[in-house]
Order: structure tokens, then sequence, then C-alpha cells
């Protein structure tokens, strides 16, 4: 007598193999199940187990996955999933006709079925539904996750959502909790008044913030186009119009790094209120975010990875204030950009692009404050330098009305006192495209003078707010990745590898492959360094082979990726290296790089780089170009070289 063999000891090939046969058999019975277009369920599991005492021995259909099987002889228990939880089902030889449960005993785990039958108790006292017929409505011909393991791999997870909701049930409450907190928050703006709009995805230039954009080119018009980095500058040109309260929940697209707080694409609301200002708006945030949590989380006093987090409870601090707070310099004191560059040295903060006293006032935010601010906290009267869009404090020119919030050492929302002066408005777009051209020639970033005509028509006294959903709907579902509160976050495909790996696999009468040539007529290298250097100081450098484990974006710069390196040590080590221009993170992880790795620790950003990244640079043209100097992955971190 043969040996039977549960289906989940079989190899998955075996699995994938035996499904299909079922499948071509069905076929061949003319009872594809895939012809099936409709099932009335009139239940669901959540229903009959919520009103079991009124609905006991009543009629039912219910439809949904089978999840497990249990039983070979006449008798078969399984669970079924639906979109509220799951329920057994309890089918036995002498309730329905031979051929239909010989049917039943042929399901596979991840089978979509329709049940119809009547509700009961088991001796064991299990709810249950006691079946009289089940009808195949589609095949499952791929195998779902082992019942024992379930879906762990993060990458896989996120790949593949559609399992990841199947085998674990709790993502799918995140999702859900992520609808209901859009709802209160359309509820709560809806209820003040504001009235919901959409507006342009697809703009002609760069618009608005400092982001890089993703770019598209529109094939009828024939020009570059740009995807949105803001919803700004159209909501307030509605303001203009006559629009008094007007709020966008929109897609917003940003071409820079990703890491556990930063995706490609987001969602934000933007709202604007005519005839009020920043104080107006840290009203509406805290009255807003405490309205949301009640609704959502039922309590103000929440736990996010661990931290208690008090949402009853605002602070409200200028930078100014801050930074005196958490580092001990009064930038109420300091006079000139000279005498801040100064304070930078001295407190070993990096110096921006452009080193204004109010650019090294952000920087010191940057490195001494953010992280201390863990519980709800207003910064305001942020510098001129970085608010190209708020109007400037009457009091105090060198500053503007502009706040962000923060939580948990991030920043949650940015809003202004909106600039209403066309003229000034005007300068500093002008001033801005200049610097960002500088900094990067390729930019194509241009003033919007159709929203400085706007302008010129007037735009009263305005409040803007911005925050990020996601990032809220972190908080309040105690997600620790911006990955888990999307559903489908971006991810590099798969395919890329698998090119990879069939080039590799081809046979050897495959075409050859054709070398690449790199034209290096255009390109200008540095003269030969001849200045005297002693081996004896050349030697001490100790230069090592390192694995990048992690690789992000720093906030707040346009140059720096953050580097988490094996180093051969057990300990990783953290270096900053300003080439986020010639490279994306996630494309470095996994390589090995060479590092000076006995360099003392340099602050940057806030950040302590230990150690230095080895680069090639040349010019091609007027361009420079940096590359990494990237060895064999065969080599081990640690390795030394001499």
């Amino acid at each position: 007598m043969a040996k039977f063999v549960p289906q989940e000891e079989l190899s998955l090939v075996d699995q994938v193999r035996i499904r299909r046969e079922k499948l071509a058999q069905l076929c061949e019975e003319g009872r594809n199940p895939f012809t099936q277009t409709k099932f009335d369920f009139t239940t669901t599991s959540a229903e009959i187990k919520d009103r079991f005492d009124e609905m006991e021995g009543q009629s039912v259909a219910i439809a949904g996955r089978l999840m497990s099987k249990r039983g070979m002889g006449k008798v078969i228990f399984a669970d079924l999933q639906d979109s509220e939880g799951r329920i057994q089902l309890y089918i036995k030889f002498d309730e329905m006709a031979e051929a239909d449960f010989d049917d039943c005993r042929k399901l596979d785990i991840g089978d979509i079925v329709g049940v119809n039958g009547d509700v009961f108790r088991t001796q064991r006292g299990e709810i249950s539904v006691r079946a009289h017929q089940v009808t195949l409505l589609s095949k499952a011909l791929l195998p779902l996750p082992d019942k024992f393991h379930g879906l762990t791999n993060v990458e896989t997870r996120y790949r593949q959502r559609y399992v990841d909701l199947i085998a674990n049930p709790e993502v799918k409450e995140t999702f859900v909790k992520r609808s209901l907190i859009l709802r209160e928050l359309r509820a709560f703006l809806d209820s003040k008044g504001f009235l919901e709009v959409d507006t342009p995805i697809l703009t002609p230039f760069e618009i608005g913030a400092s982001a890089r954009p993703f770019f598209t080119h529109h094939n009828t018009l024939n020009m570059d186009m740009v995807l949105r980095i803001e919803t700004e500058l159209y909501l307030k040109r509605l303001v203009v119009g006559g629009m008094d309260r007007v709020y966008e929940v929109g897609r917003i697209f940003r071409n820079e790094g990703m890491d556990p707080k930063h995706n490609p694409e987001f969602t934000t609301i933007e709202l604007y209120q005519a005839y009020t200002d920043f104080h107006g708006m840290m009203d509406l945030v805290e009255e807003m975010m405490k309205t949301v949590a009640m609704k959502v989380c039922g309590t103000l006093q929440i736990k996010y990875q661990g931290i208690p987090i008090d949402l009853s409870n605002w602070e409200r601090m200028t930078m100014v204030e801050a930074v005196k707070k958490y580092s001990g310099v009064d930038f109420a004191q300091v006079k000139s950009d000279e005498e801040a560059i100064a304070l930078a040295k001295e407190h070993h903060v990096a110096l921006p692009e452009v080193p204004t006293k109010g650019a090294i006032l952000a920087e010191f935010f940057d490195a001494f404050v953010e992280e201390k601010l863990i519980q709800p906290t207003f910064i305001y009267d942020y510098p001129v330098e970085n608010s190209p869009l708020a109007k400037r404090k009457p009091s105090d020119p060198a500053f503007t009305e502009r706040f962000e919030y923060f939580i948990n050492a991030t920043e949650f929302g940015n809003a202004f006192s909106e600039l209403n002066d066309p003229i000034d408005q005007k300068a500093r777009f002008e001033r801005q495209v200049t610097e960002r051209k500088q900094l990067d020639p390729r930019s194509n970033a241009q003033v919007d003078y159709d929203y400085v005509t706007a302008l010129e028509y007037g735009l009263p006294p305005t409040g803007g707010l911005g925050f990020g959903v996601d990032r809220l709907v972190m908080l309040l579902t105690d997600s620790a990745s911006i990955r888990d509160v999307l559903l489908f976050p971006t991810m590099k495909p798969l395919d890329s590898d698998k090119k990879i790996e069939k080039a590799a696999a081809a046979p050897v009468e495959a075409a050859p492959v054709v070398e690449e040539k790199i034209d290096f007529s255009n390109v200008v290298i540095e003269p030969l360094f001849e200045e005297f250097v002693d081996f004896e100081t050349f030697s001490k450098s100790d230069f090592r082979a390192v694995k990048v484990l992690e690789c992000e974006a720093v906030p707040k710069s346009k140059k720096l990726l953050k580097f988490t390196l094996d180093d051969g040590t057990g300990v990783n080590r953290t270096i900053l290296s300003g080439i986020h221009a010639f490279y994306e993170p996630e494309e470095l992880v996994g390589k090995t790089l060479i590092a000076i790795t006995n360099l003392p620790p340099r602050p940057m950003m806030g950040i302590d780089s230990c150690g230095m990244l080895l680069s090639a640079i040349n010019k091609r043209g007027e361009e420079e170009e940096l590359h990494l100097l990237m060895v064999d992955n065969h080599i081990p971190a640690g390795a030394k070289l001499y």
C-alpha cells in the first residue's frame, strides 16, 4: 500500500505540479473553476461569531480562502478565511453527495471556495459552519507559506504583499487603520470648512520645494515634464481665486534616498486657510492630532516602538531657543555670518553650501536639537534662507513665520504664514533657482512666474500646512518602517538579478559579449601629486575592504550618503560620503568598497563619520565625475590593502 505524504511535505515543484494536474483534470471534466463569475454569500465569519445565538441553526452562505484542512476519513475540518477573520468548516461524508465530498478531499490549502451550510457549535465548543455544498471558485496554483513559520522574510513580504496579507492577517489591520486615519483626517478638515481639491501631478518644470524630481516626457506636447514634489503653489492659486479653505490628499514623488522614513512616492496632506497665520496652524495641528488619535487609538497616551508618547501635551519653542537649550549657543547674540562660521567650526557642525548665519543656525538645529525632540514639539521662527515660501517676521526680517512639529525625533509637518508679497516672492524664487543651478548645473529649475502673477492679483493673509500621512500612520500603528504602512513600497525588481543569472548560465554558443568601449578622449585627469610625502606617514593609513550593509540619504543634505559598513571587526562602522549626486543608496548595498579605517571621527550633520571611502575623481568636459572604488565581492570584509 502506498504511503500517504501530506502536500506540505512535498517539494515546492511537486506541490505546484500536483495542483496543476488537479486543475487540468477539472478542465477535462468541464469544471474549470476560473469560469466561475460570482458567489452570493449572505454573511461573514465575524458576523456568525458575533451573532451566534440568533444565527445558530440558520442556513448561511460564506466565501473565502481555505487556510487549513484536517482529516481524510469521513469527516474533514477546514479553516476558511474571509475579509473579516476565520471560521471552521465541518464537512461530513453523509451530509452531502458522495462526489461532492470527494471533491472536498481534493481541495488544496489556498483554494477559494463558496460554502452553503448551517451554523452550529461542535462538541468541543467551536463555532462552525456545517457544509452541505462547497463550490471551488478559484484554484490556488501556488502553495501558501509554511503554516508554522509563515511569511517572515521582510523583502518577500514587501514584494508580495498579497501573500503577506493572506499569511499574516495582522498586517491587514495596519492598512485598515491607515484607511481609518485618512477618513478621520478628512472628516476633521471637512468639519472646519475646508474643501478637498485635486491639482496637477505633472508639472512643466521643477516647482516649489528643494528636492530632486522624477522626469518624464509628454509625447503630444513634445516637452519634458516633472512629477510634482509638492502641491503648494497650485493650492495657493486657489486661495487667490477665492477658495478660502482648501486641502489636498496628494501623492508626491521625490527622486531621493530610501530609508525607514522615506519612500520615493508618498502621501501628504497640504491645506491653506485664508485670514489666519502660522499660530492658527499650530492650534489646528494640535486639535487635529488629538482628535484623530482619540478616534483611531482611543487614547492620547500611545507608545511608539516602546517609547511613551503623550499627544495631550505640546511644547512650543523658537529655533533659536531650542538651539540654545540643547547646544548652549545663543544665536540671538550672533551678529554676522563670520561669527556663525566660527561657532560652527568650534562645535564641529558641518557648514552648509552657502554658509550664512541663518543656514548655520539650521545646521546647529540638525546637529543638536532634532534627536532630543521625543515628545510633541513645535519649533517655529525659521531662518529666511531655508524658507523661501514663508512670510518674514515683521519684528525680525532674518526669520520667517514658519514652524515644523516633531515627535520621536522625527519631523511630521511644516507650516507657514504664507508669503503674499509678489515682489519679495519673485526675488526669493530667482535667488533659489540661481543657487540650485550653481550646485547642480544640470537642474532645470525655473522661476514659477505664473505663481508670481497670481500673487499680484492679491493673496489674503494665509496660513498653510503640509504633513506626511505615512509618518502619521507609522506613529499611530506603531510601525517601524514606512514600508510597513505602504501596501506596495518601491522595490528594485528581482528581474534585474535574474537577467544577470541568465547571462551567467548562457551556453557557450551564445553570442559573444562585446566589450564596452569607453571614450576617455574628453576626460581631464588631475596632474600627479609631485610634492614629497614620507613613506612612514603614508604607511600609517589603514586601507581596508568594507562591505556595505546599509546605505541611506542623510536628511536635509543633498550630497551626503550614510554608509553602515562591515569592516571585519564585528562592530559596524559608519562613514558619510558626499557622493549622492553620483549614486543612489540602494544600488550600493552589498558592494565591497575600500576605506581608510583609522582616521579620527569627524562630525558631519550631527553624525560621527569614522573613516573615509576612497573614490576616483575626474572631469568629463566641464562636469566632475566621482567613482567609488569597488572591488570583487570575494574579498572579505576587513582585508587589508598593501
